[in-house]
């Protein structure tokens, strides 16, 4: 990272401030205004942090403009065709891809932490038949620090290491249990023989009264989703993984907290979105009537699963896993053949329409996701919860990165009040 100067001047009482620009291995440079506040008195105003740089991270890089995702310097292309999650997951929490033996060794620690604590479990039963799953997993992943305490000196780096392998096996083990309990069916243990994902599906859809077989094809879908939502570098979820965790607070509360963030309909909840959009257009002959609306500024519907905050151009998840749709529903029945075929005909659509052109409204990731989701049998109430369960990687990586950089701060962001003056108490007797 090399660095060069800016000189920034105030024309009213003439003082020069020279501010150090950095210019990264990645993206746009990025001038360092630390010292604004100390030399001329001012604070920076960004609302929603859009040109601002929260940190200095080695784990995810963006480029919006050429739709470009990269973890840790690999093509997010080149990892969903030919890597695996679990490999991923090494990759994002250690820096580099792993030999065959470290892969072998991190695989077999993920598989044999799986099981969560028994008394952990029954904290299910409090929880009401119809509550959200998301409602669920969030309470239990925080109530995680009352039992395993003996890993969370956050300064501790082995410490940090038992941590990242806890939460990255546990979470599909409470995200299962949360399911169960929302079906009102028996928890279905983890299998240490299984792969990350398979166990996952058995744990979901396996009953004590019947055998139940993985289906190869809903293993290497649910694999590669979790891939492209490994990690999207410095998102809602993550910088509030990153703000609470700058407290010093436990790291299960600091990914609590992202698991809240994520909830959001903006956020993790807009695949789920996609899926009621679709279904209200109904079929083709609608299309042209709901992309009227969606033109329309007084009407309040929007297409869902169009434009991304980052990505002004196609996002290169939603290229990969639009394969990876056909090949599920070839292969676990056409069922949801209609949504693939309406999503595919709104799409095209509106990639030729100048509205959606002009505002760089592509598809992302999330409009084809939730289709996926669904023909593999897993309802809508749990999109945002399997979100949850790829992303939580990319959460204990940024979580870990930060807490081991001796120059990170307690997260303190300023503001620009416009309140009222400053003015006297009168009694209550007097207003």
């Amino acid at each position: 990272m090399t660095e060069k100067k800016y000189t920034l001047t105030d024309h009213q009482s003439g003082t020069e401030l020279e501010l150090p620009c950095y210019d990264p291995t990645l993206g746009p440079s990025v001038l360092d205004i630390s010292s604004l506040y100390g030399k001329l008195g001012v604070f920076t105003h960004d609302p929603g942090f859009g040109a601002t740089s929260c940190c200095e991270s080695n784990i995810t890089f963006i480029d919006g403009e050429k739709g470009v995702l990269v973890y840790r310097g690999y093509p997010i292309e080149h990892l969903a065709e030919q890597s695996s999650f679990i490999e991923v997951c090494y990759l994002l929490l250690n820096g580099e891809l792993p030999n065959a033996d470290q892969l072998a060794e991190f695989d077999e620690s993920i598989r044999t932490h799986t099981m969560i604590n028994e008394s952990l479990l029954r904290f299910f039963n409090g929880f009401h038949h119809n509550a959200h799953p998301m409602a669920m997993v969030t309470g239990v992943v925080a109530s995680m620090s009352a039992f395993y305490h003996d890993s969370t000196d956050i300064r501790n780096p082995a410490h940090r290491d038992v941590f990242a392998h806890r939460m990255i096996a546990k979470i599909p083990t409470i995200a299962a249990a949360a399911y169960k309990h929302s079906l009102g069916q028996p928890f279905i243990y983890p299998r240490n023989e299984l792969s990350y994902c398979g166990n996952l599906l058995n744990m979901f859809f396996s009953v004590p009264s019947a055998d139940y077989e993985v289906n190869p094809i809903a293993e290497e879908a649910l694999d590669l989703l979790f891939i492209l939502h490994a990690d999207h570098e410095q998102n809602c979820s993550t910088s509030t993984v990153r703000m609470a965790g700058s407290s010093g607070t436990n790291p299960y509360s600091a990914i609590a907290a992202g698991i809240s963030a994520l909830w959001g309909p903006a956020h993790g909840g807009a695949n789920e979105a996609v899926i009621n959009m679709l279904e209200q257009i109904g079929d083709a002959s609608q299309i042209s009537k709901y992309i009227a609306k969606a033109k329309d500024k007084n009407d309040p519907f929007r297409l869902m699963g169009f434009g991304h905050r980052v990505y002004k151009n196609y996002d290169p998840r939603a290229k990969i896993i639009q394969a990876m749709c056909h090949k599920v529903l070839q292969n676990m029945g056409q069922e949801n053949a209609v949504l693939l075929e309406l999503a595919q005909e709104l799409e095209q659509i509106a990639l030729k329409d100048e509205y959606f052109v002009e505002k760089n409204l592509y598809p992302n990731v999330d409009f084809y996701s939730g289709i996926i989701y669904r023909a593999l049998g897993i309802p809508t109430s749990m999109f945002t919860v399997m979100f949850a369960i790829a992303r939580t990687v990319g959460w204990v990586a940024h979580w870990a990165e930060m807490v081991a950089d001796p120059t990170s701060r307690i997260g303190r962001p300023r503001q620009l009040y416009n309140g009222p003056g400053l003015r006297d108490y009168t009694a209550i007797f007097d207003r």
